[in-house]
């Protein structure tokens, strides 16, 4: 028992003491708990994003069944996460839910540790009021640029990711491994290859965290009180609320993105009769714009709502 309380104090002086001289030690150790926690978490949620990134795509490969919307009505509507699971599990098994983890596991670990390099560079200190409008645009700024350089840099990963999913609709091997993935997009397409829709990710990343951020300040300033009880978790909800509504306003950039990263690259997904080549990111915005307009006006002659022939539709 002695033996046990001397440990404890040994450990209680030598941790402060070390991270007081040094303090890199303390960053570094962050850095690697954020890098771990992103890693567990991206390998709970991929099989989702997997699902996501084909329905985006457009593949349907389950017929659509009968179903009722919010009002009763009788309508078709497209399977569900699980449906299309049970399918790839069918078809590849169960690790065939997880092609693409490795690049994205190596852009989120890359990811974490370059948002993490760039918040610590030395800037403008904030103001005490938190709630001032300008502490609030040197934050989300200095924030959007540790963002946008973690997104820059680890773009050809999340490219080769979307690349091993989306060769599932044709059955492809050409995107296997992470090496043979890189020296593929760069002999058929040279550096500006890894970069594919890139552009409509950064603007959905800025514009997202800036409604974000503005809209928290609004709501935090303008509409709760101080004196109300629970102002923390209230604030916290607030931002929580605000983020879902930036990232639904954003969506579609994150989709044109999508389509982007694997258009015309050689997959059966991204090529001709089965999706459209666009030169631009500008081109795909306005193809698809010019298909949702299209599809309103037909929902609208038929009186009810329908499916339309592409999910990615669907998301726009």
């Amino acid at each position: 028992m002695a033996v046990a309380q001397f440990f404890d104090k040994i450990i209680a002086i030598s941790v402060p003491k070390v991270r007081r001289e040094y303090p890199v030690y303390s960053k570094m150790a962050d850095t690697c708990g954020q890098v771990l926690l992103g890693s567990g978490l991206t390998v709970l949620s991929h099989p989702v994003m997997y699902i996501k990134v084909l329905i985006q795509v457009g593949h349907e490969p389950l017929p659509p069944t009968l179903g009722r919307n919010l009002f009763g009505r009788q309508v078709q509507q497209l399977p569900g996460l699980f449906a299309y699971a049970k399918h790839i599990i069918k078809i590849d098994g169960k690790a065939g839910l997880y092609n693409g983890l490795a690049p994205r596991l190596c852009a989120g670990a890359i990811g974490t540790v370059v948002h993490s390099t760039a918040r610590q560079l030395p800037g403008s200190k904030p103001k005490a009021d938190e709630n001032a409008l300008k502490s609030v645009a040197e934050e989300t700024t200095k924030e959007m640029i540790a963002r946008s350089c973690a997104t820059i840099v680890t773009h050809p990963f999340h490219v080769i990711t979307l690349r091993c999913m989306v060769q599932f609709i044709g059955r492809e091997t050409k995107y296997s491994g992470m090496l043979d993935s890189i020296v593929t997009i760069y002999r058929e397409e040279g550096i500006w290859g890894f970069f594919a829709g890139l552009v409509p990710r950064l603007l959905a990343d800025v514009l997202s965290l800036w409604i974000c951020n503005l809209l928290a300040h609004v709501i935090n300033t303008y509409a709760i009180d101080d004196s109300m009880s629970h102002t923390g978790e209230i604030r916290n909800c607030s931002q929580a609320v605000t983020g879902f509504f930036a990232s639904m306003l954003t969506y579609p950039f994150v989709l044109v993105s999508h389509l982007m990263a694997v258009n015309n690259c050689g997959l059966a997904g991204g090529m001709p009769p089965y999706a459209s080549v666009y030169p631009t990111w500008v081109d795909c915005w306005k193809h698809l714009s010019r298909e949702v307009r299209a599809v309103t006006q037909h929902a609208a002659a038929a009186g009810g709502p329908c499916i339309t022939e592409g999910a990615a539709l669907n998301n726009f």
